[in-house]
């Protein structure tokens, strides 16, 4: 009888980790971020540009990219990037951080949000995955 509660509860956490996996592709963000690319980033030997590079986003400071010359509306704005942050910021920039050089208008379509969170995440700060 343990084992079968056992079974079942490790089927029960095989689902739950599964589906936080099935919001985003990152193969799909990976095409999504086209529309990032002129100005971000992302991957081995990335160097900020136009915008900041993005390797290491999730749980990273909001201004605090080496090198990068950040907004004082950005470098203030208090943000920890987290998945539902960057969703929200990445929806329209403008209206989540008055002020910030970001003129981008952002990504309306939440499969895309998802698809490029996916596709980001996967980087480490040293821009291996």
């Amino acid at each position: 009888m343990k084992l079968v509660h056992a079974l079942s509860a490790a089927a029960v956490l095989a689902l739950a980790s599964s589906s936080a996996f099935a919001a985003g592709d990152p193969e799909a963000g990976q095409k999504v971020f086209t529309k990032c690319a002129a100005c971000h980033k992302v991957g081995p030997g990335a160097k900020n540009g136009v915008g900041p590079e993005l390797n290491g986003l999730n749980g990273r400071h909001s201004g605090s990219v080496e090198g990068y010359a950040y907004s004082d509306a950005n470098k203030n704005s208090g943000i920890t990037w987290s998945e539902a942050k960057f969703k929200e910021y990445i929806t329209a920039p403008q209206k989540v951080v008055p002020g910030t050089k970001m003129t981008f208008p952002g990504l309306p379509n939440e499969a895309d949000r998802d698809n490029v969170w996916a596709y980001l995440s996967q980087f480490k700060a040293d821009g291996s995955k």
